[in-house]
């Protein structure tokens, strides 16, 4: 071979250069329907520029449209919901919008979710690389134009991962969905005689369906208060500090 002259053979993924040795990898681009494992779209996703959004049901890409102001306005009251949950419940943290790894299939974005830090015996973990990684114990996605997908696939997968808790807000619907994992299986978990969801894996967790649908910070935040001066959320806390020891 001629000193300089450059061959590329191709192989799978990527090219051999004769010049420098090195493969040189070409990674293709994420598309809506694909059909990925979830090792493989996360290497495609890394690749992809930023800002892109993408996730991982089922084991096919979806990529959501741009945020919409009714979605980012429910965002923001749930968003400082959880919020205050956590500010008075150590052992807990929330995320939006993280990437969670669920399984070889399953890797989503939850709008916000609530989880136990792995150190309190909660069941994920945040790995190496900064990713939340196993089910986080609540999720909460706001639904609009992704409703079908949200009560549908992302369910299903939420539940295969072990999620104990999913909430939907259905834009569209203008109703709340709270589902709870009950062997195996997500079951519909119904208000108290007041109105009110109060969680089952966050003890004082409370939450009203209508006052978050009408963006009533005022009496989302009453509501939480009752259910963090409650005796079941002192309890839980005395729980975590326990388990932490």
């Amino acid at each position: 071979m001629t000193p300089g002259t450059a061959i590329h053979v191709v192989v799978r993924r990527g090219i051999i250069s004769a010049e420098t040795g090195f493969v040189v990898v070409q990674i293709p681009r994420l598309e809506p329907g694909d059909k990925l494992d979830q090792q493989t779209f996360h290497v495609r996703y890394e690749a992809m520029s930023p800002g892109t959004r993408a996730e991982l049901i089922g084991g096919i890409v979806y990529m959501p449209s741009p945020m919409k102001n009714p979605h980012g306005r429910v965002q923001r009251r749930v968003t400082a919901w959880l919020d205050e949950y956590e500010a008075k419940t150590p052992g807990v943290q929330g995320s939006d919008g993280v990437t969670a790894i669920l399984s070889y299939d399953s890797e989503p974005q939850p709008d916000s979710c609530l989880y136990i830090l792995a150190d309190y015996g909660g069941q994920s973990r945040i790995n190496d690389a900064e990713y939340l990684e196993g089910s986080p114990e609540l999720v909460v996605e706001i639904a609009s134009s992704t409703e079908s997908i949200d009560l549908h696939a992302k369910r299903s997968d939420y539940e295969n991962a072990g999620v104990c808790e999913y909430v939907v807000v259905a834009l569209r619907q203008e109703r709340v969905f709270w589902f709870l994992l009950r062997d195996g299986k997500f079951v519909e978990h119904q208000s108290d005689d007041g109105g009110v969801f109060r969680s089952k894996v966050f003890p004082g967790l409370w939450l009203d369906p209508d006052a978050l649908l009408r963006l009533d910070r005022d009496h989302i935040r009453d509501v939480l208060s009752q259910g963090l001066a409650s005796a079941e959320h002192a309890q839980f806390v005395e729980r975590l500090s326990r388990s932490s020891s």
